[in-house]
C-alpha cells in the first residue's frame, strides 16, 4: 500500500466517514464508499486493487456496525434477523466460490469490476423501487403469511449474501425486506445493524482465505477505523440538521456515476 497518496487517504477517510454515516441512519450512503474504494484502490495499484478494494473496505464497515448497534442496541427485531440470516450465509458461501474465481487472472478482474458496478446500479434502482413503493402505496405492509415472508426472505438473504461478498453491497436488500416488515424507524436501523455486524463479522475468514485481508491492507484499515466511528456517532445528528432529501439525492447520483464508470 505504499503507492496510496495523500489524496487517496483522504478519499478513503472519506469513504469511511460516509460508511460510518450509513450505518448511524442514512441507508444507501455506504454505497458510494464501495465506489469509492474501488476506483481509489484500482488507481493506486491497478486492476488489482479492485477485489483488494473489498477486503479493506469489511473492517471498516465492522467497525461501523459495532457503533451502530451501541446506539441502536435496544431497537433489534431478532426474528427478523433470524429469518434472514441462514440464507445469507448461504449467499456468502456462495460469493466465496465465485470471487474465487474473478481473481484468477487480469482479465476476470476486469470483469469483477464491471459486476461490482452493476452491482451498485442494481441496488440503485432497488433502493429507487422501493421509494416509488412508499410513495404510491404509503409504508409497506408486513406480509400476512409467514411461508410468504419466509420465502421473500430466504430469496432476498441468498441475494443479498452474493452481493455482500462481492462487493460489500448488499444493504438495499436487507431495506427491502425489513421494509416489507414494516417495522419501525429506530427497529428498522437496529435490526439491519446488528444483522450487517453479524453478517460481516462471519466474512472475515472467507476474505483472509482470498488474501484480500492481509497485514499489509489492516495497516490501512486500522486508520479508517475513527472516521468511520465518528461518522456512525455523528449520523443521527445530522439527520436531524440537514436537508436529507438532497443528501441522498446527491450521494445516489455519485452511486451511479461510479457504477457507470465501473461499467464503461
Amino acid at each position: 500500500m505504499e503507492s496510496l497518496t495523500v489524496a487517496h487517504w483522504s478519499l478513503l477517510a472519506f469513504g469511511a466517514l460516509i460508511m460510518g454515516m450509513s450505518k448511524g441512519g442514512l441507508p444507501g450512503a455506504g454505497n458510494l464508499t464501495v465506489a469509492i474504494y474501488a476506483l481509489v484502490l484500482e488507481d493506486a495499484l491497478g486492476l488489482a486493487g479492485v477485489p483488494l478494494s473489498v477486503g479493506l473496505l469489511l473492517p471498516v464497515l465492522i467497525s461501523a456496525d459495532v457503533t451502530a448497534t451501541i446506539v441502536y442496541r435496544r431497537h433489534a427485531e431478532w426474528k427478523f434477523i433470524a429469518r434472514l440470516l441462514p440464507f445469507f450465509i448461504i449467499g456468502i458461501l456462495v460469493g466465496w466460490k465465485v470471487f474465487g474465481f474473478f481473481q484468477a487472472n487480469d482479465e476476470r478482474v476486469s470483469l469483477l469490476k464491471v459486476l461490482i458496478g452493476l452491482i451498485l446500479l442494481a441496488m440503485t434502482v432497488m433502493h429507487f423501487t422501493m421509494k416509488w413503493r412508499r410513495n404510491r402505496k404509503g409504508d409497506l405492509e408486513g406480509e400476512q403469511s409467514s411461508r410468504t415472508s419466509l420465502a421473500f426472505g430466504a430469496f432476498l438473504g441468498l441475494l443479498g449474501g452474493v452481493a455482500t461478498m462481492l462487493a460489500n453491497a448488499a444493504g438495499p436488500v436487507a431495506q427491502l425486506y425489513l421494509l416489507a416488515m414494516a417495522l419501525p424507524k429506530y427497529a428498522f436501523i437496529g435490526t439491519s445493524a446488528w444483522l450487517f455486524l453479524i453478517v460481516n463479522v462471519s466474512k472475515v475468514p472467507f476474505m483472509i482465505d482470498l488474501e484480500i485481508i492481509t497485514l499489509e491492507s489492516m495497516s490501512v484499515s486500522w486508520w479508517m477505523f475513527i472516521p468511520a466511528v465518528i461518522g456512525a456517532a455523528i449520523a443521527p445528528l445530522v439527520v436531524r440538521r440537514i436537508n436529507q432529501k438532497l443528501f441522498e439525492g446527491l450521494v445516489w447520483f455519485f452511486i451511479v456515476l461510479a457504477g457507470l464508470r465501473m461499467v464503461f
